[in-house]
This record gives C-alpha cells, sequence and structure tokens, in this order.
C-alpha cells in the first residue's frame, strides 16, 4: 500500500476552492485553480500567491554549523553575512548534483531550504556527513509552512503583512519579523522571474497568512497561482528545475551554475570531480524557440541535420511572450545564439533557433 499524500496546512483552502491537486512529490499540491495562462500573466503583471510549504526547511545551530554547510554546499558560507541568502549547490562524490538549495543566514543558525523532491535524500546525506561536528540539525519542514508572493505588486502585500518595513529589503535578503503577530521569517527570493518575497510561519498560522494576503490583495490583482503557473514561469526566467535541467549525473558547469561553485572557500564533497568536469568540453544549457505551437517536452531530440547534437530538459508555450520555448542541453558546437536546429516532437522535426537566456527579463523599476 503506497503511503497516504503529505498536506500543506492551506489544503483545506485548495480544496474548498476549486483547486486541481496532484501528487507532488509526495505532496498533494495545487497545480491550479483557474487557468495557468491566467494565473502566469496575474504574476507578470500584479501578483500571485503560491502555498511552497512542500520546500525543505532544515535548521543548523552550533559551533560547527557553519564549517559543515561547507562541507556540504559549493558556494562559500562562511563568507554569508547575517541578513543574506545565498544559492548553492549540494553535490555527490562524482560531481554531480543532488539537490539545488538556498542557504539562509540568520543571527545564531542557518537555514537550507531543499526541493520536496529531494528532502529525504538530502536529509539522509547530511545526517551521513555530519559525524564529527559540534552542530545541532533540525529538519523543521512539518512545522512550519512557506509562502510565496510574487510580482509587481508583491511589496505592497508584504508589507502590509509584516511588522516591519521591508521596502528598503534587496534581493536574496533575509530577516526574522513578526507576520501578523506570529514570530517568522521572510527573504526577498523566488522562483519566478518576478520580484517577490517568501515567508516562513508556524504551520498553524499558515490558513489566517493566505487568507489574509488573499483578503487584502485582491483590489491589487493578487490571485491564488498553482504549480502549473510556477513551472511556466521559471522556465521563461531560464531557471532550472531539478529532475529536467538538474540530476545526479549532472555537474554544476554543464549545468550553466558555475556562479554558485567556489571550490578556492571550502573542500565541499565532490569538489575535485566538479573542478575536473570544468576542464572538459561539456554540452551547454541553451534556450530554444521553436517555431509553431507545437511544444518540446522534456527528453525531445535536438537535431542539427541528421545528427543527434542535444536533448530538451523543459518546453512549454510561453504566455508572456506568446512563442514555445525550451531549454536543452547541446553539444557546445550547437551552443551559439542564432543557431539553426529542430527537435523532434512526437515524431515530427519543428524547426528551431537557438537563443540567449533568460528567454523574459522583468522591466526594471
Amino acid at each position: 500500500m503506497s503511503e497516504p499524500l503529505l498536506r500543506t496546512p492551506c489544503h483545506g483552502w485548495h480544496v474548498a476552492n476549486g483547486a486541481r491537486l496532484v501528487d507532488f512529490s509526495g505532496w498533494e499540491m495545487p497545480v491550479q485553480y483557474t487557468s495557468i495562462t491566467e494565473e502566469h500573466r496575474a504574476v507578470r503583471t500584479a501578483a500571485g500567491l503560491f502555498d511552497i510549504s512542500h520546500m525543505g526547511r532544515i535548521v543548523f545551530r552550533g559551533r560547527d554549523a557553519c564549517r559543515l554547510l561547507d562541507r556540504l554546499v559549493t558556494n562559500d558560507v562562511a563568507s554569508i553575512e547575517v541578513g543574506r541568502v545565498r544559492y548553492a549547490l549540494v553535490c555527490n562524490t562524482a560531481g554531480g548534483i543532488l539537490d539545488d538549495v538556498l542557504v539562509y543566514r540568520f543571527d545564531g543558525e542557518y537555514l537550507l531550504v531543499v526541493n520536496a523532491s529531494n528532502r529525504e535524500k538530502i536529509v539522509a546525506w547530511i545526517q551521513e556527513h555530519s559525524e564529527g561536528y559540534d552542530v545541532e540539525i533540525e529538519d523543521r519542514t512539518g512545522d512550519w509552512a512557506m509562502l510565496a508572493v510574487q510580482g509587481p505588486r508583491s511589496l505592497e502585500l508584504a508589507s502590509g503583512a509584516t511588522d516591519v518595513d521591508v521596502a528598503p529589503m534587496r534581493y536574496y535578503r533575509c530577516a526574522p519579523v513578526g507576520i501578523l503577530g506570529h514570530a517568522g521569517w521572510i527573504s526577498r527570493t523566488g522562483y519566478t522571474g518576478e520580484d517577490g518575497f517568501e515567508l516562513i510561519v508556524p504551520a498553524a498560522a499558515t490558513s489566517e497568512l493566505w487568507e489574509h494576503l488573499l483578503r487584502t490583495g485582491g483590489a491589487l490583482g493578487l490571485v491564488a497561482a498553482g504549480l502549473g503557473c510556477r513551472d511556466t514561469l521559471r522556465l521563461e526566467a531560464a531557471m532550472p528545475l531539478y529532475g529536467h535541467e538538474l540530476s545526479e549525473q549532472i555537474d554544476p558547469y554543464t549545468a550553466g551554475l558555475g556562479f554558485a561553485v567556489k571550490p578556492e572557500a571550502a573542500e565541499f564533497i565532490g569538489r575535485e570531480a566538479v573542478l575536473a568536469a570544468a576542464s572538459r568540453e561539456l554540452p551547454q544549457r541553451v534556450g530554444l524557440k521553436l517555431e509553431g505551437r507545437r511544444i518540446a517536452r522534456g527528453g525531445a531530440t535536438v537535431f542539427s541535420g541528421e545528427t543527434a547534437v542535444g536533448e530538451v530538459t523543459s518546453g512549454t508555450f510561453s504566455p508572456t511572450l506568446e512563442i514555445v520555448i525550451a531549454m536543452a542541453y547541446v553539444t557546445s558546437a550547437s551552443a551559439a545564439t542564432g543557431t539553426a536546429v529542430e527537435v523532434d516532437v512526437r515524431g515530427q522535426r519543428v524547426a528551431a533557433e537557438v537563443v540567449e537566456l533568460p528567454f523574459y527579463r522583468r522591466p526594471l523599476q
């Protein structure tokens, strides 16, 4: 018998408001409420509210918390100042990516936010490699919940829920705050390509925060948004998704994430293998713009003439650009912007062009 699906504290609201729920990494999650396109466009023009409580949240405290994290992740944890967030990767000994994560630095503790699909794997990995470190590790995923407010009106919405002025907070900053009278954390982060905030609160306070944001944000155009448009939004912004652009068979440099690797900072697990990959000629992650309306899904083969030169990892119709887009790994000889290729879409070749990533950049405000 399969395990019952986990549910977020907002599950009752999702059911009552007609969300289409799916099994996402063992969680029963809303993929959409109205339509993916409507929710996508609301985030680009106003704001969307996402329940992301399925993401893993792991706290590190103690004398060796920083030292252990520097061993576990590719980026430089020791240099993270209090109130900052840093993107990093967890690699195996062969240099393959176990997960992409965010490291938050607070006064006296660190928070590691991991993908829902990898939480149990990463918790086990941490336990395997924490022996000998003076550190307290807590998986707080079940105790807390996490909501994301994303879009051009997100600042107004986040400001109305917190007891401090978050306007001065810059991108990839975080702070402990009061959220509707509850002790919580806020960060200016997101996964949509828009300005936005992510709020962490005790699980018992989540429904109150969710309903408060929707009630106060309605006049600003805020809508509840599901995982469906979260995927189309992140793809337009060329943000990688684990299980698509990232896996244990892909190293950070192949993924185009070398900016998150600081080999001089610490002896992180997989360091030598990652550095060896950096010196090889690797496939490259590129953007593709396809002709017509046929969508290339993950696994579709990319051709140059009759030669297979790569594989699509993610594809969709872009609601913002109104074209079909995809990300793919292709050989370096086919990776230059403007290169003409073809994609096998369910047995039919579709003309495509290599384009710069990201497909979409939000207007500067």
